[in-house]
């Protein structure tokens, strides 16, 4: 089957935008933020491909978007899982294009991608940040939605056998960071990364040889070589949880207890979540 091409008008409308990107580009009128991020190139350039992956390829079905705060600061935490981490970047993707007021999610990172060259300036770019309490304070003061993956590296390297099993949350940064600033929790539950790179086993001396925190072997990876790093086309369903408030908590950002506490509502959350939008999905491959 042929696929048809699109309207000549649509065509004239993507060059356009295209030359007018260029034009702006060459005469720097385009701003980036103090943290790196970049709304012109991550609208023009990542944006697209991104908004291709998770709709053709992807599938993706939205849930709850009526959660995310109209305006104003939001923390939203999510699952991690998928041995790379297109999740965090396909999330941001369908944060902007979901949103009514079509608002950027400012993720955080973990050290090792600002340790890495290109991978580094790219998060950046895309609005990215390290995964620290003053970063996310910052954001969140400024009224951004900030993006968290309390489970990090031990959520998209787990097993395959373990999917959709949600690692520690860690200490509870992302929380404190929360309360402090009086920003509102948006738990989110992602089904479909467990499958795009099933992660079959871990050839841990390798990755300690390379500085990575694992080394994956996939159905398709390393045997395939460059092509193994095509994802698989699993179905994706991604729902935003109601929101959970911290202004009552205001003087509890240093408590333990209550940090442990609103940490492991999120947790559980997202977790009930995945049990619910996997019986939704009941062939990960299917549409």
């Amino acid at each position: 089957m042929t696929v048809p091409e699109l309207p000549g008008d649509v065509w004239d409308q993507r060059v356009a935008a295209g030359l007018a990107f260029l034009r702006r580009r060459l005469a720097g009128e385009y701003e980036v933020d103090e943290f790196g991020f970049d709304p012109d190139l991550t609208e023009s350039v990542f944006q697209p491909v991104l908004r291709a992956l998770y709709r053709e390829w992807f599938r993706a079905e939205i849930l709850g978007v009526e959660h995310l705060p109209p305006k104003g600061a939001g923390l939203v935490v999510g699952n991690h899982s998928g041995t790379v981490a297109l999740d965090a970047m396909v999330l941001s993707a369908i944060m902007y294009d979901a949103h009514p007021e079509r608002r950027h999610l400012r993720l955080l990172s973990a050290d090792l991608v600002f340790r890495l060259p290109f991978v580094s300036e790219l998060a950046r770019k895309l609005g990215g940040t390290m995964a620290c309490n003053p970063d996310a304070e910052r954001l969140l003061s400024g009224g951004e939605l900030v993006g968290v993956f309390p489970e990090g590296f031990k959520g998209i390297g787990k097993p395959y056998s373990q999917r959709y099993k949600l690692q520690r949350f860690g200490r509870g940064g992302f929380v404190s960071a929360a309360i402090r600033t009086g920003a509102p929790i948006v738990p989110v539950a992602i089904v479909g990364a467990e499958e795009t790179y099933p992660m079959l086993a871990d050839i841990a001396p390798l990755a300690r040889l390379l500085g990575l925190p694992y080394f994956p072997v996939t159905p398709t990876f390393p045997w395939l070589g460059p092509l193994g790093l095509v994802p698989l086309p699993s179905k994706w369903l991604i729902e935003f949880c109601p929101p959970i408030p911290t202004t009552q908590l205001a003087d509890h950002a240093d408590d333990p207890l209550v940090v442990f506490n609103l940490a492991d509502q999120v947790r559980e959350t997202i977790q009930q979540a995945l049990h619910r939008l996997l019986e939704r999905r009941p062939d990960p491959f299917g549409r």
